[in-house]
């Protein structure tokens, strides 16, 4: 576990160049402007992590929306994830702060989550207060929120501000307690000098033998299955060194799988090439090679869905096409068509609770 004390101490005499360096300066594939558009907000506080305007339905009464929300939970291996469920949004509720809720451990929402997720905040955590100035969500939790391990610290942050980020009116997020703003964060000292936002990576991680100051993040999605057999993708913000090709190096991350040991399994075989990825008018397009690929053989679901949900991560593209050995006629496992550019999933890890 790193010291962010020390850390924070260090950056700021100049001493060393660390990732939270890199990310916070708001130039990168993961700046807030970024992420706005890689990942589109909820429409009409809907929370529904796509384009799609089916994401609420009114009860008869008028006074309940059925909503599409999308928040960041933890699994049983430690990673912070998507999961994309279905709640009851009373007449004049804040969203945001429903959002939330679902993040407190044994909370009221803790029946709903699927097995082998749970919230990340402490139990007990309530928001006192939370307003949006400028894209800026001042978020002041109550006294159970520093309670909390030290390994939990990055955790917590990581799905504070990828599910507050989530909604189209807020692009950072800034901590306080109990009234007061919080310079640190008070168990493990993870600094909190500037708002957090999407550049600060999820499920971060280095790649053997890359030095932080010549690096730079990628996120890409990887697989892991839930105890009761369901299969999910876990992003992954590999630090990497620094290529000139955001889109095409984060595809090659794809193909090189997990780090060893991880808890999660590789969505493509490593002997798949990635030729190019280009983005023109929205459109990225992917072109890989695959020697072993029989025409006519149906492409793993897993591999297209992560290839989709990884470029659109960090081109900002608004569709993907996928081109196998030079032809976009992909239809994978689950007979879906792929011969035209697609959209980002709707739902990431729709699962069942």
């Amino acid at each position: 576990m790193m010291n962010y004390r020390a850390i924070r101490r260090a950056v700021l005499t100049g001493a060393v160049a660390v990732p939270l360096i890199v990310a916070t300066s708001g130039c990168g594939v993961f700046s807030s402007k970024t992420s706005k558009e890689i990942d589109p907000p909820p429409v009409q506080s809907s929370w529904v992590n796509q384009t799609s305007g089916e994401s609420e339905a009114m009860t008869q009464d008028g006074q309940e929306q059925v909503s599409k929300m999308t928040v960041y939970m933890q699994d049983t291996n430690g990673y912070v994830v998507p999961v994309t469920m279905s709640a009851k949004l009373a007449d004049g509720a804040d969203a945001q702060k429903l959002a939330l809720q679902m993040l407190v451990k044994d909370g009221p929402y803790s029946a709903q989550l699927p097995a082998g997720f749970e919230g990340v905040l402490p139990e007990g955590t309530e928001v006192i207060v939370l307003k949006v100035v400028e894209n800026v969500a001042m978020l002041d939790l109550s006294e159970a929120f520093t309670s909390y391990n030290a390994s939990d610290e990055r955790n917590m942050l990581e799905a504070i501000t990828w599910t507050l980020t989530g909604f189209p009116e807020i692009d950072q997020v800034e901590l306080w307690h109990e009234g007061e703003k919080l310079k640190e964060m008070p168990v493990n000292g993870f600094p909190l000098d500037n708002p957090l936002t999407r550049a600060m990576g999820i499920n971060l991680e280095k790649a053997e033998g890359v030095q932080y100051s010549r690096s730079m993040p990628v996120t890409v999605y990887y697989s892991a299955i839930t105890p009761d057999d369901e299969q999910y993708y876990v992003p992954v913000t590999r630090l990497i060194d620094r290529k000139d090709d955001i889109a095409t190096a984060a595809v090659a991350e794809l193909i090189a799988g997990p780090t060893p040991f991880s808890d999660l399994n590789s969505v493509m075989t490593q002997d798949i090439v990635v030729d190019a990825v280009t983005v023109q008018e929205g459109t990225a397009t992917v072109d890989l090679t695959d020697a072993s690929h029989q025409d006519g053989q149906q492409t793993p679901a897993e591999l297209v869905q992560a290839v989709i949900l990884s470029v659109t991560e960090n081109t900002g593209a608004d569709k993907v096409l996928i081109r196998l050995n030079g032809k976009a006629d992909v239809t994978d496992t689950n007979n879906q068509s792929y011969s035209e550019p697609v959209a980002r999933p709707e739902d990431v890890n729709a699962l069942k609770s």
